[in-house]
């Protein structure tokens, strides 16, 4: 053999043989960076899942849980893994593994918690333009994960859902988007039913008839906004609570008050000059009636002047009528001062309807145009309300600052579990963000109107709101430190209230809840059982009570005191529930709102 042919002959077995040998290192190496991904799946009581379908992202294939919940995944890549477990009637859960979870045998071992989630929502979406035909192809959505597509029929559900609450948004090109708040409420035998329009003309800026009349409540006849204490404490942080009201477009929470802005940021600047649709506004449905047909908004500006005013006014819009529009309440209006004043409309003509009344701010120019309107009180009396006193009428009970006119106007409140807890806590400078917590949690604040006739409130201790006396030697158990009062149909089924409370200290707490009929006339009411420590009636209906157990995680120690309302059945009736100085200069006596509910 010629030398040539044997050199090329000992290059391509070199060759051969180097590549052999790289081949057989690599795959050494892949093996060696292989592991185990094993555990076992249980529910929230601990019961292994069997049937639970686990996948490992970009691995193809998938594993199953065996009875006892156990699984094992072989050949996992160690490095960071998203590992997704699923099974129908529970959450779905992701878990991420990293590197450094396989341990030495390249074992990663996970126990993985799934919550039973056999909880639906369904329903049917219909074409108001096409005569309410059933709409398909519209996307449901709770999460980005969360989905459901209406089929032919306009149906849809969206399943493995724990029991919560949740925004439903309903969207579909060439539609106005739509949007549902669920509560927990809204859950019967673990479905909740959401049934919508969509194609409906907007009736104010973003919103159809569909989302208005599920509009929220405007029960009472006051609400206050901003932090500032400007007559305290009728005016202050902790007793006002407009930001609990439903707002549409730009706002905020400002020390001045509950501030609608002009949508001015840069997406927004090129939108047309119109003072006929609202920029941004406040919105809610109220029943009109000849004791609150006058609303009065007391406000002031940012960000204008006398010569280059802010634009703004209320709509009402009618939903009994055929022709479903929104009316202006006089012509716009303009104001550019820092000096709160107070301006009417007037709402004769809607007597005796329940109508959407919206408050809002205009664009007058196109371009970078800048307005705020600061609404310090929206108002509702048979006259105008000025200043930064009471709503005018006949008092109830004097120095209750609670009118006739005020209580034959209030609106029925149709919920009957009412918490204390807020789901945020904070304080003076961060409140707003628990305020809107309280949305949908039917927290006593935002479902009962607070009446601080001497004194403020405790808004976030971990046991509950709390209404409180201040530390004074003036004895009284006929007119409340502060009240709260709600209106309620009573009949059989809800004709029993039951309070869960506590306080604080070694000194009683004094307090009474009063029911007001429309006819003005008041009952103490005592009541029928209780639970505390020490409870015993004391003056003018008063009772007084010492209990120092109880918290939001122990719910069973709050002391209970159930009243029968029995004897008011087939009324309408408002609820007052307030505390009193009972005992002289014993410091601020507390009474702890933990949970209130009618049986």
């Amino acid at each position: 053999m010629k030398k040539g042919k044997i050199f090329k002959l000992v290059a391509f077995t070199f060759f051969v043989f180097s590549m052999l040998s790289i081949t057989t290192s690599c795959k050494e190496e892949l093996t060696d960076n292989f592991g185990t991904i094993s555990g076992i799946v249980t529910d929230d009581f601990e019961n292994p899942i069997k049937d639970v379908t686990i996948s490992v992202k970009g691995l193809e294939g998938t594993s199953t849980t065996n009875e006892k919940g156990e699984f094992s995944i072989k050949n996992v890549e160690i490095k960071s893994q998203s590992v997704t477990f699923e099974k129908d009637g529970y959450q779905t859960v992701t878990v991420t593994v990293s590197a450094n979870q396989f341990k030495s045998d390249k074992v990663a071992t996970l126990e993985v918690i799934m919550i039973n989630a056999s909880a639906k929502i369904i329903g049917v979406v219909t074409d108001a333009k096409n005569d309410n035909a059933p709409l398909e192809g519209v996307l449901v959505q709770v999460s980005e994960n969360q989905t459901a597509t209406t089929g032919a029929d306009g149906s849809y559900s969206i399943n493995n859902l724990t029991i919560e609450d949740y925004t439903v948004t309903f969207s579909k090109e060439n539609y106005t988007t739509i949007t549902r708040n669920i509560t927990v409420a809204d859950f019967i035998d673990g479905e909740a039913t959401v049934n919508v329009e969509m194609g409906n003309v907007e009736l104010l800026r973003g919103l159809t008839i569909d989302d208005l009349v599920n509009a929220d409540k405007w029960y009472y006849n006051e609400f206050r906004g901003g932090r500032n204490a400007d007559d305290y404490p009728h005016w202050d942080w902790a007793c006002n609570y407009m930001s609990t009201l439903t707002f549409w477009g730009a706002w905020q929470e400002q020390n001045e008050g509950t501030t609608l802005q002009i949508r001015n940021n840069e997406e927004f600047r090129n939108n047309p000059a119109d003072l006929e649709v609202f920029d941004s506004y406040v919105y809610g449905s109220k029943k009109i009636t000849n004791d609150n047909k006058i609303m009065s908004v007391r406000l002031r500006t940012h960000n204008a002047d006398a010569n280059n005013p802010a634009y703004f006014g209320v709509q009402v819009i009618d939903l009994s009528t055929a022709e479903k529009t929104a009316e202006k309440i006089g012509e716009n209006k303009t104001y550019g001062s820092g000096d709160y004043t107070d301006f009417e409309f007037d709402l004769s003509s809607y007597v005796g309807k329940e109508v959407i009344i919206a408050i809002g701010i205009y664009r007058k120019e196109t371009g970078d145009y800048w307005k705020q309107l600061v609404l310090r009180a929206i108002r509702f009396a048979d006259r105008k309300v000025e200043g930064w006193g009471w709503l005018p009428g006949t008092e109830v009970i004097n120095g209750w600052k609670l009118t006739q006119e005020t209580v034959r106007s209030t609106m029925v409140n149709t919920k009957k579990v009412f918490t204390g807890i807020s789901p945020i806590s904070g304080n003076r400078d961060n409140y707003i963000d628990a305020y809107r917590s309280w949305i949908g949690q039917n927290h006593i604040a935002a479902e009962w109107s607070f009446v601080p006739v001497r004194k403020d409130p405790e808004v976030f201790p971990s046991e509950g709101y709390l209404i409180k006396t201040r530390n004074t030697a003036d004895v009284d158990t006929e007119v409340p430190e502060s009240f709260f009062y709600a209106k309620f149909a009573i009949a059989a089924g809800n004709n029993e209230l039951v309070l869960k409370t506590r306080n604080f200290g070694s000194n009683y707490t004094y307090f009474k809840l009063t029911a007001i009929e429309n006819n003005g006339t008041v009952t103490h009411i005592a009541p029928s059982s209780n639970t505390a420590e020490e409870a015993s009636a004391a003056e003018n209906g008063t009772w007084k009570f010492k209990h120092g157990a109880g918290g939001a995680g122990d719910p069973d120690a709050y002391a209970s005191f159930v009243y029968d309302l029995s004897g008011f059945n087939g009324k309408d009736v408002t609820l007052a529930l307030g505390v009193f100085n009972g005992a002289a200069s014993t410091g601020e006596n507390k009474l702890v709102l933990y949970n209130i509910e009618l049986k």
